[in-house]
Parts: C-alpha cells; sequence; structure tokens
C-alpha cells in the first residue's frame, strides 16, 4: 500500500508507544508514534492518528484493553508494539505473551489493515543488571518474527544493529528510549514501512563519544540506577501497582497530524 492509503492510523501499545522519554506530562509527550504519523503526514496530509498506549501495559493487556478500540476506528494502519512489561516481570510465558500479539495481528490483518512491529534490543547491552532475561527477549523476538511471517506483518528489525544500544538513544531509567531513541525506533518503523524519503540511516552508529566512563564512574552510574529506577520499580511491582494505573489513552481517538499529538486527552 502506498503511503496515500494511509489515512487512518491508530499506535497499540505500552509507555515506549505513549512516548516515555520524549517529553514529560506536564509539556506532553511526544514519542516514536508521534513522529511516524508526522512522517505519514508529510506525504498523506489528509492522515488521522490515534495513540491508544499506556505505560505498564502488558500484552495481554493491551490486547483486551486497545483492539478493540482499535478496530472501532476502522484504520488503515497499525503498529503493535507490546511485552517488554512481560519481559521485566518474574513470570514470563513467551506462549502466552505471543499469543496475546498473534491474537491482535490476526484480527487486525483479516480486517484488511497494514499491521507493523519491530523487535527488542538486548537490554542487557544496555544495563549489566539486565543479563537474566536476555534469554527471554531472544525468545520473544523469534516469537514476533514466526507470527509477523504468518500474518504478513511488517516487522522492523530493531534488535539487530549495535546503535540501538548506545546509551545516548536511551532515557535515564534505560527503559525508555530518548528523544533520539524515539526518532531513531520512528525511523526504522518508516523505512521497513518503505514511506517516501525512508532509508535505513537510522542503522547507523552515532558519532563517537568525547569520553570512555572508567570502571569506577560505570560501577557508579548502576549503583545509581539501580536506586534511583531499579529499585522503585521491583517496590511498584511487589505492591501490585503500575505506573499505568488509573491513566487512560493520551489520543483515543483520531485526530489530524496537525494537532498537538503529546498533549494529554
Amino acid at each position: 500500500m502506498s503511503v496515500d492509503g494511509y489515512l487512518r492510523y491508530v499506535a497499540l501499545g505500552d509507555s515506549q508507544t505513549e512516548g516515555l522519554g520524549d517529553g514529560d506530562d506536564v509539556r506532553g509527550l511526544r514519542g516514536w508514534a508521534d513522529r511516524l504519523a508526522e512522517r505519514i503526514a508529510t506525504d498523506s496530509p489528509r492522515v488521522r492518528y490515534a495513540n491508544l498506549a499506556v505505560r505498564g501495559r502488558t500484552a495481554g493487556q493491551v490486547y483486551a484493553e486497545q483492539l478493540g478500540p482499535a478496530l472501532e476506528l476502522r484504520p488503515d494502519l497499525v503498529t503493535v508494539v507490546a511485552g517488554v512489561n512481560d519481559l521485566l516481570r518474574p513470570r514470563f510465558d513467551a506462549d502466552e505473551v505471543a499469543g496475546h500479539l498473534e491474537a491482535m495481528f490476526a484480527a487486525l490483518t483479516a480486517e484488511g489493515t497494514r499491521v507493523a512491529t519491530l523487535t527488542f534490543p538486548d537490554v542487557a547491552r544496555i544495563t549489566p543488571l539486565a543479563k537474566p532475561i536476555s534469554a527471554r527477549v531472544l525468545t520473544l523476538n523469534a516469537r514476533i518474527r514466526e507470527a509477523g511471517r504468518r500474518h504478513g506483518v511488517v516487522v522492523a528489525e530493531t534488535s539487530h544493529y549495535p546503535v540501538v544500544t548506545d546509551p545516548r538513544l536511551w532515557s535515564p531509567d534505560r527503559l525508555h528510549a530518548s528523544p533520539l531513541g524515539h526518532e531513531r525506533i520512528a525511523a526504522a518503523v518508516a523505512h521497513a514501512l518503505e514511506l517516501p524519503g525512508s532509508d535505513d540511516s537510522w542503522t547507523k552508529p552515532l558519532p563517537a563519544a568525547l569520553d570512555t566512563p572508567s570502571l569506577w564512574r560505570s560501577t557508579r552510574a548502576e549503583l545509581r540506577w539501580a536506586g534511583a529506577f531499579l529499585g522503585p520499580w521491583l517496590a511498584r511491582r511487589l505492591r501490585g501497582r503500575s505506573s499505568g494505573d488509573g491513566r487512560l489513552a493520551k489520543r483515543p481517538t483520531l485526530l489530524p497530524v496537525t494537532e498537538p499529538a503529546g498533549k494529554s486527552s
């Protein structure tokens, strides 16, 4: 389908698709899905865009809460990116998570919708403390590729390239992309969809960093990260809470892309 055919774009997912790390809840979140919508609007100015993503959602919650509303919007293009919150939980069932993703792929493509998703980087290359879940990431990525092939889903292979774990593409919490990271994700999905003007430049490494931190500085940074981000995240999990509790989608209806995409509704 040419970009002219994308008149209704709907994004499904969790905090990454909501846009955490790219703006804030006061000024508004932008994020890679907003950036992708802006790219589409460059060649298809009549496109309208909805973002149903909510932070903290698992793949099962995205399926239960967002698929129905998405289908009601009769989209031409949908991005489905979920599973990271499942990866980080003590109990991870790859079959269950992949099943939820595949159910969304099947329901959307059955309606003639173009669907795009992506694979995830190995988070252990971003923070060594996440090494225990490396095997989970590889397993989930394999399942995403398999489900994508079965249903004709476009898969942006963001996991393959070293640049995706460059610290400059990640926010201080190391769980969400930085503004530059969100821009690279948008470029990756645009390239996978073969949007006009897209290319593989998103895969290229950033210029060399001015300095390389010493082992001592790296260790201190790991300890600060664990105290500032990992500890509070684990505490929420133990209390059965989520960062998305009580939150609604920031853009639940289709709106012209010229309207501020990051403002909460």
